[in-house]
């Protein structure tokens, strides 16, 4: 499991190209038959992804999280990515995730399994933060989550946020969870941007296929950016915007945790103040 220990916003604006990907950039997390997972000291968020096969997979057992069992002091969401259903299994009980259905799995559940389903086209995306009261184990399914699209189609950014884990929908300790996707025509996300500085947040794009993702980050004075490919995630520490363009159709998961749950708990970066 790798590292991700964060430097400060002066030291990243010495970061070459290679130095800022290795720090705020994931790449290469959905490898056939395996788990991988990265631990960042980003409020302690855990970002990784499973992709079975012909075996069930289960969550990481690596030293780096300092207990007997992944979720022993820890919750997670799970979403499934991927192009066909996929099952997990918590304490014995099969939970079926279609295509973009999400399941969280609170605190002390120690039999975790994450297995194809008969298309074999599951690709599990997770995120898990520390936790300290257990909450029930719950299913949302795309199809039950609705959302108003948001933006402005001649700005480019019409799109509709669809939320999972969040004080409205399924309850966690401090994890919240969903994703965003876009009306045709539109490519911006998360513009104007913002920073919260009592939050801290990861993207994974995906649905992207060829095309790329131009996203940016650091503070919004002295902004830096990341080329970004299919299922590839970035990291944002508390003072860093994230926002990005896609050079085509895709959709992205945000993940967040920290402080408190209100979404809209925000530090508005106006697009004037940006260099």
């Amino acid at each position: 499991m790798k590292l991700h220990y964060f430097p400060t916003p002066a030291a990243t604006n010495t970061l070459s190209t290679e130095q800022l990907r290795e720090t705020f950039h994931i790449g290469g997390l959905f490898q056939p038959g395996a788990v991988i997972a990265h631990y960042t000291d980003l409020d302690r968020m855990i970002v990784g992804a499973a992709v079975p096969t012909s075996a069930p997979l289960g969550l990481p057992s690596d030293k780096e999280i300092g207990t007997s069992f992944f979720l022993e002091r820890r919750e997670i969401g799970i979403l499934n990515v991927g192009a066909g259903p996929g099952i997990v299994r918590v304490g014995g009980v099969a939970h079926t995730l279609a295509t973009l259905d999400c399941l969280y799995i609170g605190l002390g559940e120690k039999d975790v399994t994450l297995e194809n389903g008969t298309a074999g086209q599951a690709q599990f995306y997770f995120i898990s933060t520390p936790a300290h009261a257990k909450h029930p184990t719950v299913l949302a399914r795309r199809a039950d989550v609705s959302a108003a699209p948001i933006g402005d189609v001649t700005k480019a950014n019409r799109r509709t946020i669809l939320k999972y884990i969040h004080p409205e929908g399924i309850k966690s300790c401090q994890l919240v969870l969903g994703f965003t996707e876009f009306e045709p025509g539109s490519i911006w996300n998360t513009m104007p941007p913002h920073t919260h500085s009592r939050r801290t947040e990861i993207y994974l794009y995906f649905d992207l296929g060829d095309n790329i993702a131009m996203h940016f980050m650091g503070e919004p004075h002295a902004t830096r950016h990341l080329v970004v490919r299919d299922r590839e995630a970035v990291l944002s520490p508390a003072w860093s915007i994230h926002c990005g363009v896609g050079t085509g159709a895709y959709r992205f998961v945000w993940a967040m945790g920290g402080d408190n749950q209100v979404f809209s708990d925000m530090d508005p970066a106006p697009i004037a103040s940006l260099r």
